[in-house]
């Protein structure tokens, strides 16, 4: 293997071994801690403009599975392991990991201190970090950090534009249901709902089709009047990298569809962060975010608590929800808004992700909360198309 060296901001260097396409790149450093789903991870258009640290040790064991894709392509900036698997075990594996990468040209790096690594982040916050390929490190002055500290993630909704999986993957499979899902379930039949594309993982689409629903995906700018124009029975604002208070235009729009008040909302993520913006609370940046599939939340309405799958580097604060409002889910380790539910209109949100492909799937019934909304509020209504 050839060499490479990752540089932080701060000046702190690893040496280890090249992965994937060689060359350079900057981005964002973060850490995730999911032991599984690395393939989610690698295709979460969330992680646009980051290098991705995987906290667990041993990571492409199960090598690439296309299926199983969140999106049509890699969106990451870098990738750091501790350990490559070289020789993948599972039948419906692909390629291998380091191929995935060579073929998505993803720079990445493994063999280092990936413990060390997430120490670093932890103390000092998210940093941006280099990773080069190259036989000796580069001599590490003001200009070169000065580089590395200067990246900034901007227009991320917009770069990560039209990656959702639209048309079966060649050879997939189709995903069998799971044990989860009962008669009992809210039925979305003959529901038509729009998903605005943030950056939206597949999975938010195949949830809502397998409760029945027929997905219309529609582009980041679509205005309230043309989502109005469409006469769906629901609104799923979708998850998405970057920081939600630079889409300034969707916010607006979100903001109409909200004075609107007739088209039940479901936000995930990015989409629960912006919608919130629309009602008039602030976001802030975490320091060093929440990533991986193992962040415990609490529902304040029942006490109980889930543990959920999470992605994201920014947050509501809690004492800017506004009256018409209530914080419905709390994060247990830092106290950070998990989840929000409106009272003066059908919607409500959760900075989790209850779609997450590679589990957990303890809030997965929130699809189903939807689904009852949307039939509720539809009770008695006669779509425009029978009247």
């Amino acid at each position: 293997m050839k060499k490479a060296f990752l540089i932080l901001a701060d000046g702190t260097v690893f040496e280890g071994n090249s992965i994937g396409a060689a060359g350079s790149v900057i981005g964002e450093t973060v850490f995730t801690t999911g032991m599984t789903g690395y393939l989610e991870t690698l295709t979460d258009p969330s992680y646009y403009g980051q290098i991705v640290t995987q906290t667990f040790p041993l990571i492409g064991n199960y090598g690439m599975i296309p299926e199983d894709y969140e999106s049509k392509k890699c969106h990451i900036r870098g990738y750091i392991v501790r350990e490559l698997c070289e020789k993948p075990s599972n039948f419906r594996c692909k390629l291998t990991l380091d191929d995935f990468l060579k073929q998505q040209n993803i720079i990445g790096i493994c063999g280092i201190d990936t413990r060390r690594l997430t120490k670093i982040l932890r103390e000092a916050g998210v940093m941006n970090g280099m990773i080069v390929t190259a036989e000796t490190c580069p001599q590490i002055d003001k200009n070169l950090l000065s580089k590395i500290k200067s990246y900034q993630i901007v227009d991320a909704v917009k770069n990560v534009q039209n990656s959702m999986i639209l048309e079966p993957l060649k050879n997939a499979v189709e995903p069998k249901k799971t044990p989860f899902y009962t008669k009992d379930f809210a039925d979305g039949k003959g529901k038509t709902v729009a998903l605005f594309d943030f950056g939206a993982k597949a999975n938010i689409e195949r949830e809502l089709e397998r409760r029945g629903c027929t997905v219309k995906v529609v582009h980041y700018d679509t205005t309230a009047e043309q989502i109005k124009a469409m006469n769906v029975d629901g609104i799923m604002l979708s998850n998405g990298p970057g920081d939600p208070a630079e889409n300034v235009g969707v916010i607006a729009e979100i903001k109409k569809l909200c004075e609107y008040g007739k088209i039940p909302i479901f936000g995930i993520c990015l989409g629960h962060q912006m919608l919130a913006l629309a009602n008039g609370a602030k976001t802030e940046k975490l320091k060093y975010g929440h990533r991986g599939g193992n962040h415990p939340v609490k529902d304040l309405q029942s006490g109980r608590v889930y543990i959920s799958s999470q992605n994201h580097g920014y947050a509501v604060k809690n004492e800017t929800i506004p009256k018409n409002a209530e914080l419905s889910f709390v994060n247990c380790n830092d106290g950070t808004c998990e989840g929000i539910a409106y009272k003066n209109i059908p919607a409500f949100s959760v900075q989790f992700h209850p779609e997450a492909c590679g589990g957990p799937h303890d809030t997965n019934f929130l699809f189903d909360s939807f689904i009852k909304m949307i039939n509720a509020l539809g009770a008695g209504r006669v779509p425009e198309a029978n009247r």
